[in-house]
């Protein structure tokens, strides 16, 4: 212990109205130690009879949470004490001390300690009041916790809630888009059974049947295809950003022409090569693609522009439709969540889209940003990174 750290000076800080002769006295009943950094003096849940007095250096007292993790709740040092409890009753440590650097205490054990009680009514008064005032600290600090807790519990709670919410959502969801093409797939065929329905009539039937027949398909492999991701790292390749684009849009031209929509492409020459893999990120891109188209209900433009800056390759994607309310901007790339109706236009959809856009992107170690203003449209925006 340094030379200028002189045991009864700090005691009579720690202790305020004890005379010099008693701080001598509560030295001579203890010992000094030093002990190295990252001593554990005492561990949380352990019954001990040792209280301490740090001299110099100082400790960190931790605390283990619901989730095993250690949280730290202070630091103490010269003049600083803990372990008190020990001196009163048999109940075991609340919390775990161990020293940061090299630190020298003052130990007290407690048959000492109840002898020195009982020849000095000044110790024990000092003892009662600075023990009292750190119960009090420590219980502010208790409910403190409490209500943090109080508070994660009703925040965990409240996210269970809301998935429980989605997923029944989302069984609903998929119940609709699924019966709706069906029964309608199912009619047109009965009544082609029937032989109700001739030349132009039959082939317009026929492809209504096979329109819906497609959205069954299209929704169910969106469905497997989420689970595959959660499971299998797709493998990259080296690719041409531009072609898998063009492949993406092609996909959904006819889409965009039943829709009144027209699409337009503009790559910007002598892009760098990816790595990347190739059929998730069309995937993603046509997800992106047909979000633009379905919520254009009234026609426009899609404008699909490809470009690169600052190390990364771009793609951006705008649609002039009814835009997005501000409220849902936070959650339109949650899995399974839909927009049902914007200005009063009514959609259907999963909620699958943005999610599998979003979450392909992101195992290409990129990102997707969107801006919308509701009336004026939407703008997706995919940054890639260019890796040699």
């Amino acid at each position: 212990m340094p030379s200028e750290v002189s045991p009864l000076n700090i005691l009579r800080c720690a202790f305020p109205g004890i005379r010099q002769e008693e701080a001598q006295e509560m030295v001579s009943v203890g010992r000094v130690r030093e002990y190295p950094a990252g001593t554990i003096l005492c561990r949380e849940g352990a019954v001990e009879e040792t209280f301490y007095i740090i001299l110099d250096g100082d400790v960190e007292v931790t605390k283990e949470m619901t989730n095993l993790e250690q949280k730290l709740m202070k630091h103490l040092e010269a003049g600083d004490f803990f372990g008190e409890m020990a001196l009163i009753h048999n109940a075991p440590r609340a919390a775990t001390v161990a020293t940061v650097g090299p630190v020298s205490v003052l130990e007290i054990r407690k048959p000492d300690f109840t002898k020195l009680l009982e020849r000095s009514t000044t110790v024990s008064l000092a003892m009662v009041r600075e023990v009292s005032q750190r119960l009090k600290r420590n219980d502010a600090m208790a409910i403190e916790e409490l209500r943090l807790k109080a508070r994660e519990l009703a925040e965990a709670y409240q996210q269970l809630a809301e998935m429980d919410y989605a997923r029944r959502e989302f069984l609903t969801t998929i119940a609709h888009e699924l019966r709706t093409p069906l029964t309608a797939a199912s009619g047109f065929v009965q009544v082609a059974r029937m032989g109700m329905l001739q030349g132009d009539a039959l082939q317009a039937a026929l492809d209504t049947v096979a329109n819906n027949l497609q959205s069954i398909i299209t929704l169910t492999n969106d469905i497997l295809f989420l689970q595959e991701m959660d499971l299998i790292l797709p493998g990259f390749q080296v690719i041409d950003l531009g072609t898998v684009v063009t492949a993406a849009v092609d996909q959904q031209r006819a889409r965009a022409d039943r829709s009144q929509v027209g699409l337009k492409l503009n790559i910007a020459p002598n892009l760098p090569r990816l790595s990347a893999e190739p059929k998730s990120l069309e995937r993603a891109i046509m997800a992106i693609l047909d979000n633009a188209i379905k919520f254009s209900p009234d026609g426009g433009d899609v404008l699909v522009d490809v470009g690169r800056g600052d190390g990364q390759v771009w793609i951006r994607v705008r649609d002039q439709g009814v835009g997005i309310p501000p409220e849902a901007m936070p959650r339109i790339f949650d899995r399974f969540f839909r927009l049902d109706e914007v200005k009063g236009h009514l959609f259907r959809g999963a909620g699958l889209g943005l999610s599998i856009a979003r979450q392909v992107i992101e195992q290409h170690q990129g990102k997707i940003e969107v801006e919308s203003t509701l009336g004026d449209g939407s703008t997706f925006t995919v940054w890639l990174p260019v890796k040699q």
